[in-house]
C-alpha cells in the first residue's frame, strides 16, 4: 500500500462518538489531498425481527433512513463534506463498507472502536468486521469516554 491515500472513508455510527473519528479523518484526507466520503449503515428491519412480522416495514424503514441522513448531515456539514460524498445504505455494516470501499476505490477506511476485548470482540463488532474483510487499510479510532473501560 502507498503511503498516500486518495480517497478515504469514514464509517460513523451517529454517536456522539461519530465527532472523533471524524476529527481524526479530516487531517489525513487533507494532507493527502484525498477525497473524504462518509458512511452510515443501517441494518433492515426485516433482520433485526427475523422476518417474522406479518406486516409492510418499507414506510418505517424509509423514515429510519430520513433519519440516520438528517443526522449524518449534521455531523458532516460543519466540516464541509459534500452532500454527495454522505451516504447512508442499508444492510449489514462490515459487508456494506467493504463493498462501498472497493465500488468506490476507498483506500483508506476510518471507523470507531470502543477497543473491546474477551467475550466482547468475540460477539464481534464493526470495527472487527470491517478490519478482517477490508482491501485496503483501516485506521481505528478509539472511542467512548477518558479512562473508561470496556470489560
Amino acid at each position: 500500500m502507498s503511503n498516500e491515500y486518495r480517497h478515504v472513508l469514514v464509517a460513523v455510527d451517529l454517536t456522539k462518538d461519530s465527532h472523533k473519528v471524524l476529527e481524526r479523518a479530516i487531517p489525513i484526507a487533507r494532507r493527502n489531498q484525498a477525497k473524504l466520503s462518509i458512511i452510515h449503515t443501517l441494518e433492515p428491519l426485516g433482520f433485526a425481527y427475523g422476518g417474522d412480522i406479518p406486516m409492510d416495514l418499507t414506510s418505517i424503514q424509509d423514515q429510519l433512513d430520513d433519519h440516520a441522513k438528517q443526522r449524518l448531515a449534521e455531523i458532516a456539514d460543519p466540516d464541509g463534506i459534500p452532500r454527495e460524498e454522505q451516504h447512508v445504505v442499508v444492510g449489514m455494516p462490515d459487508t456494506e463498507i467493504h463493498r462501498f470501499s472497493r465500488e468506490y476505490d476507498v483506500d483508506l477506511i476510518v471507523v470507531g472502536s470502543h477497543g473491546r476485548h474477551g467475550f466482547a470482540l468475540l460477539l464481534g463488532s464493526t470495527s472487527t468486521g470491517v478490519l478482517h474483510g477490508a482491501h485496503c487499510d483501516v485506521l481505528a479510532v478509539r472511542v467512548g469516554k477518558e479512562g473508561e473501560t470496556q470489560e
